[in-house]
């Protein structure tokens, strides 16, 4: 059983972006739902779908590459992880690699990408970095 579905689901990205697969499939959270959603805002990847099988929910990720075939999401890794919580004021969440990355941050204003939420003037959690 996987502890931290969203390691798994940045992972799961990560492999299929280096093996040049179009679509992955990612164990379903409302978490990893919001994060793959900022990733398709960004620009990260094509697209994504919710797919029910029974009891069980998947999200279908399509992956998104240049036009010379060369993958889009050059590194994607946790910051926050489940031994290390790393939480960063409004003040500290400006731009990620001179704005070409995004830092996905969960706020009390629901997850958001490092732009918005400096803007909302919010703090939160440090989620994960996608560049």
């Amino acid at each position: 059983m996987v502890n931290d579905l969203v390691a798994d689901a940045l992972t799961r990205i990560r492999n299929a972006s280096m093996r040049k697969l179009e679509v992955t499939k990612l164990l379903h959270s409302k978490l990893v739902e919001s994060v793959v959603k900022i990733f398709q805002d960004k620009g990260y990847i094509e697209s994504y779908t919710v797919v029910e099988d029974g009891p069980k929910k998947f999200i279908n990720v399509v992956l998104k590459y240049d036009e010379h075939g060369n993958k889009v999401i050059t590194e994607v890794k946790m910051i926050s992880k489940q031994g290390r919580r790393v939480y960063k004021p409004n003040s500290e969440i400006k731009k990620f690699k001179n704005g070409y990355g995004t830092i996905v941050v969960s706020t009390s204003k629901g997850v958001l990408p490092n732009e918005v939420a400096h803007k909302e003037g919010v703090g939160g959690e440090l989620i994960c970095s996608i560049w």
